[in-house]
């Protein structure tokens, strides 16, 4: 493709790598310098002035710092004359403090819209946030929300699961769990929360619906220390449920997630490669199913003035 340079940030060079080879176009040239002051130093090392450049970046922790390495590349292209800086982060950072529901604590997700704004981004290119309204809270740049959705049905369906039971973990979750039914052709059901006394923890206590002796699956849009999605998964296994899958775009998997889905009943867990998941990680229950080919083909049809939507079925 004519004009354009696709530049891998620190921990995003096997993303970007699956990118350009979708492409058939070769990864930009760039330097990261991390000094002994902890201060960090971006230098681009080939001209991209007047060409669509495209920063990808994963939230691989230590988060801030992806942040910063980010933000400060972004200032480099804009100072080496980009026609266009398009971000690409598959996970969006601080996407869970999307809004103000305790008193005196900061919308994050907010703040890193009105970071990259600043910085000098002219288009934000992201997969499945916590929140939609999150595109919103940009002001005067577009930002291109991807889903791993179709990414994950394809998976199951090439399984050929039968007598499947899409699984809503709790009320807020149960359309997206009716979407999956519907593609599936397959009824739902819902695990019920209750509060136990006075405690701010709500706790899985039934199901309603029919999970005896059925294949389960579990979607959610992401699973960090994997607490909510071990209430639901001793729920279905308490309640009959012949097996449990689980499926997310996003594998943060922090703190005790590998042990406890290792130790759990869960016959195997599917993320995409949205937050790079390392190899001590990836045990046997785990697959990662790569979400790059479909970032790639928004990449081409952004830059080919064309239309996005096509892709979610390729």
């Amino acid at each position: 493709m004519k004009d354009i340079k696709i530049f891998a940030c620190p921990t995003a060079e096997e993303f970007t790598k699956e990118i350009c080879d979708y492409l058939k176009e070769e990864p930009g040239k760039i330097n990261f310098v991390k000094f002994k002051n902890d201060n960090n130093f971006v230098q681009i090392l080939e001209t991209v002035r007047e060409k669509d450049v495209y920063l990808v970046q994963t939230c691989m922790p230590p988060i801030n710092e992806r942040i910063m390495e980010l933000l400060i590349t972004i200032d480099a292209a804009k100072r080496a004359s980009a026609k266009n800086i398009n971000v690409v982060l598959p996970y969006f950072p601080y996407s869970r403090s999307d809004k103000k529901d305790q008193p005196r604590i900061p919308i994050t997700a907010k703040l890193m819209a009105q970071l990259l704004e600043a910085a000098g981004a002219t288009r934000v290119i992201t997969c499945d946030l916590h929140n939609p309204a999150i595109q919103a809270y940009f002001n005067n740049i577009n930002c291109d929300r991807l889903t791993g959705e179709y990414v994950l049905e394809k998976y199951f369906l090439e399984k050929k699961i039968e007598d499947m039971v899409i699984i809503a973990t709790d009320a807020g979750s149960a359309k997206k769990a009716y979407k999956y039914s519907q593609f599936f052709k397959c009824p739902i059901a819902m695990v019920d929360k209750r509060r136990e006394g006075n405690k701010d923890k709500a706790i899985s206590t039934t199901i309603i619906g029919d999970v005896k002796d059925k294949n389960t699956i579990i979607f959610d849009d992401e699973i960090s220390t994997g607490g909510t999605l071990m209430e639901t998964v001793n729920v279905l296994d308490k309640y009959g449920a012949k097996s449990i899958y689980a499926a997310a775009t996003h594998g943060i998997l922090v703190g005790e997630a590998i042990e406890r889905i290792k130790n759990s009943p869960i016959k195997e867990l599917v993320v995409t490669n949205t937050v790079p998941v390392p190899e001590e990680k990836r045990i046997k229950k785990l697959k990662v199913l790569s979400i790059a080919p479909m970032f790639a083909e928004a990449i081409k049809r952004i830059h080919e003035e064309r239309p996005l939507g096509e892709i979610f079925r390729i």
